[in-house]
């Protein structure tokens, strides 16, 4: 009988907790601020704002037509970066995407620190900090508007420090613990910001890339090759030891296998959330803990199977199914399969723009949105003055013709 190894158990355990951790943070910052803050944050006075630095509902979806460009985008971009690595070398690309990553790390880390900062303080001791604001207007015209609490201010250097250190990082290989620290940031704001409009995106975009990823892994040695050449945070690293030793090596899962079945497990998050607003009942999250597990299952799968062959496993071939079927299953078991089907997940319009005109402060010229609420009060204002004079109008005539009438009798 072959002797478990517990090293390599060790590592397959610890990347499932990282990404199983990723998904669920990530779906949650996904959900959308509460009608109240919505209709807040269009208030037309810069002055009057209360929107804070990270609570804008992010308009755009991932829409049906999108989701069927995914596999292709992917396909050209993966087989663009085979062909650089293959003739031209590993080293360039890695450095460049290196220095990309690193900057594009830093408002990333930022970002997250940030939301963990907010959680940890609460939303209501949050608020409390002062609001510290940097406005660049052109006349009448918002160049630039930045809005940060005192302690976003003072998490930056904690976010710039990762990317500083990895791009400085004069080893052969990159270290594991900035690699993670960076792929996990991404995921995170990814997940917070790529949001499917609905079910049946969702099941589109993970059948596609379903196909894509059989075919790169088993079809080709592109996604393999990719893969391991490239030394940049788009992947999550775990040693294949208990005390963490890095002789082994590392266990390796890229960040498209966190991100797309966890924007399906976020959208579920966010259809519960819908769902109980709907029917005024309690956020239980039935959808969200069901994708959830079936992700995690989906990725045990792979590991077992990876372990078993000894060969890499496109991860996407467990996950897809097992997110599309589990969600599948529990609105069969719920009865709710036509309703969950045809939900949009659309952020509303019409409140908001119906509370524009109610809520235009008094000074014109200050925001970009000042000039469009002005300018909606005023065509109101005309109209109404317009009606007003077509009914005056009406009932001078009446009367005329009432007086005319008297006088031919």
């Amino acid at each position: 009988m072959r002797e478990v190894d517990w090293d390599l158990i060790s590592s397959y355990a610890g990347l499932l907790g990282l990404a199983s951790f990723s998904i669920y943070c990530g779906a949650f910052a996904s959900l959308p601020t509460s009608p109240e803050k919505l209709i807040a944050s269009e208030k037309c006075s810069l002055l009057q704002d209360e929107e804070d630095e990270d609570e804008e509902d992010i308009q755009d979806r991932i829409s049906f037509s999108d989701a069927w460009m995914f596999p292709i985008l992917g396909s050209a971009t993966l087989f663009g970066l085979y062909i650089v690595v293959q003739y031209f070398g590993k080293e360039w690309i890695n450095w460049l995407l290196g220095w990309y990553f690193s900057i594009a790390g830093v408002g990333s880390v930022w970002k997250s620190t940030t939301s963990l900062a907010k959680f940890v303080v609460g939303r209501k001791r949050w608020k409390q900090f002062d609001r510290n604001r940097l406005l660049i207007l052109k006349g009448p015209l918002e160049i630039i508007s930045l809005s940060f609490r005192t302690p976003t201010l003072l998490l930056l250097p904690v976010g710039m420090l990762p990317s500083i250190l990895y791009s400085q990082s004069a080893a052969r290989r990159k270290s594991a613990l900035l690699t993670d620290i960076l792929a996990l940031s991404f995921s995170h704001n990814a997940l917070s910001i790529l949001k499917i409009d609905s079910f049946q995106t969702g099941c589109i975009l993970l059948s596609g890339l379903f196909f894509y990823d059989i075919y790169w892994v088993f079809g080709t040695e592109v996604m393999v090759k990719v893969a391991t050449s490239l030394d940049v945070p788009i992947k999550l690293l775990w040693p294949k030891s208990v005390s963490f030793a890095t002789e082994r090596g590392f266990t390796m899962l890229g960040l498209g296998d966190i991100v797309i079945p966890g924007t399906f497990v976020a959208l579920a998050l966010r259809y519960d959330r819908a769902r109980a607003r709907k029917t005024n009942t309690p956020f239980t999250k039935p959808y969200f803990f069901v994708t959830l597990t079936a992700y995690i299952a989906g990725l045990v799968i792979t590991m077992a199977v990876m372990h078993t062959f000894g060969k890499a496993q496109p991860a996407l071939l467990y996950l897809s199914p097992a997110c599309i079927l589990s969600f599948l299953a529990t609105t069969f078991a719920r009865g709710e399969l036509g309703d969950a089907w045809m939900w949009l997940d659309a952020p509303e319009q019409s409140q908001k723009t119906a509370e524009k005109g109610a809520e235009c402060p008094v000074s014109p010229g200050i925001h970009k949105g000042d000039i469009d609420c002005h300018a909606d009060a005023k065509a109101a204002e005309e109209e109404t003055v317009e009606q007003q004079n077509d009914g005056t109008g009406e009932e001078k005539t009446k009367q005329k013709n009432q007086g005319r009438g008297k006088k031919k009798s």
